[in-house]
């Protein structure tokens, strides 16, 4: 144990690499990085930078590595040569599914990180990828170090690689990618990334702009995730619904109304029918600022339009014309929702009692509290908040 610390640390002195090889190149650039032997220690007598470094204190790896004693602590004229026999053997470990020896990568991926030393971290998960081996957790780990070190460069590398090794992104992955551009002004690389994301992830390329763009405004860059959003309309990947839905609630929740009202208006006019969440979103921020008015004409084109309300969409609306004094409105609502076998929830009708009670609408308050409480077993609960896109 005292070995492989004393070996963590020798290695973690020397520079890293700013340089980061091209995805198609399967060659890692390296320097040997001799070790201090110790006598009656097998011990590796060189390990490239950016090459598989385990430390000898996982039990997984000394299983691979016990046996070398000839191999690594004999005198070889090439010791590149050795190393790679290492690093192919403890490969072929982690091809054959062995699931410690994947964690012990992850380890030492993690270790790089917090190290510094990213860039070896980023040429050993190149040089697995190239084996067909990916470790998912080892690469948010990188995205993690780089957004906190805001190496855009870096990053971009890494998201490439995920996005040409045709693997499904989580979308912490796009977050930390979306974070290592917060503390740069300078919009022009990020168009560019964006250009060639497009060319890589083609012909899903909309669902990573997709993520993309959440990322962005998750992370709190509205104007970078709308500056994307814009961009993309002159790219071959065009905005689909959940392209504007993203866009509308970044919009409705900065307060910025009137951009989301023309956004929605524009996606109309270019052929992208709304849903029920495209009106949820409008209605849910027109009400925060009180446009009831056009609460109620949205209400009812999304009506016209053959598209259902459902509970987010009914239980909005009647707290927001109670609360605003116009309970008739509300009733109305609330009667419509249960004609169309719209099931209400504890909450609307505390809305409701409440806002009954304060119009001094005594009786009719207590008739709605016993009729929630003879129906309590049949209301609608959390799960029923959730409704699935079409």
């Amino acid at each position: 144990m005292a070995t492989a610390s004393r070996f963590y640390k020798f290695v973690s002195r020397f520079k890293p690499y700013t340089k980061v090889t091209a995805p198609s190149s399967r060659r890692i650039d390296s320097i040997s990085v001799l070790f201090l032997r110790r006598t009656k220690v097998n011990c590796i007598t060189s390990v490239p930078v950016g090459s598989l470094w385990i430390s000898p204190s996982f039990a997984p790896v000394s299983k691979i590595s016990g046996n070398y004693q000839s191999l690594v602590t004999g005198a070889s004229p090439d010791e590149e040569d050795v190393t790679n026999e290492v690093l192919n053997r403890i490969l072929a470990s982690v091809e054959n599914g062995s699931k410690s020896a994947k964690e012990v990568c992850n380890g030492y991926i993690e270790k790089l990180c917090k190290a510094g030393n990213v860039s070896a971290a980023v040429r050993l998960l190149q040089s697995l990828r190239d084996k067909n081996i990916f470790l998912p957790n080892a690469y948010n780990c990188v995205l993690v170090a780089s957004a906190e070190t805001n190496d855009i460069d870096l990053s971009f590398q890494i998201l490439k690689d995920l996005l040409v090794s045709s693997r499904t992104l989580s979308s912490d992955c796009y977050t930390n990618f979306a974070r290592a551009f917060i503390m740069t002004d300078d919009c022009t690389q990020l168009l560019i990334f964006i250009e060639e994301v497009v060319q890589i992830a083609s012909p899903e390329s909309i669902i990573v702009m997709n993520r993309i763009i959440f990322a962005f405004a998750k992370s709190r860059q509205i104007e970078k995730a709308l500056l994307i959003f814009d961009h993309i309309k002159g790219l071959k990947c065009k905005p689909d619904l959940i392209t504007y839905n993203i866009v509308l609630d970044i919009l409705g929740r900065v307060g910025r109304v009137n951009d989301m009202l023309n956004e929605f208006a524009s996606m109309k006019e270019v052929g992208v029918v709304p849903d029920f969440i495209s009106y949820n979103t409008l209605l849910n921020n027109l009400r925060k600022i009180r446009r009831l008015d056009l609460c109620l004409i949205y209400f009812r084109e999304m009506g016209e339009s053959g598209i259902k309300p459902d509970l987010l969409t009914y239980t909005a609306l009647i707290d927001s014309f109670g609360r605003t004094g116009n309970i008739e409105e509300s009733l109305r609502l609330f009667n419509d929702m249960k004609q169309r076998q719209i099931r209400p929830s504890i909450y609307v009708y505390r809305s409701l009692i409440d806002n009954l009670k304060k119009m001094g609408k005594v009786d009719l308050a207590m008739t709605l509290f016993e009729e929630m409480n003879s129906s309590l077993s049949d209301l609608a609960g959390p799960k029923d908040f959730k409704r699935k896109a079409r």
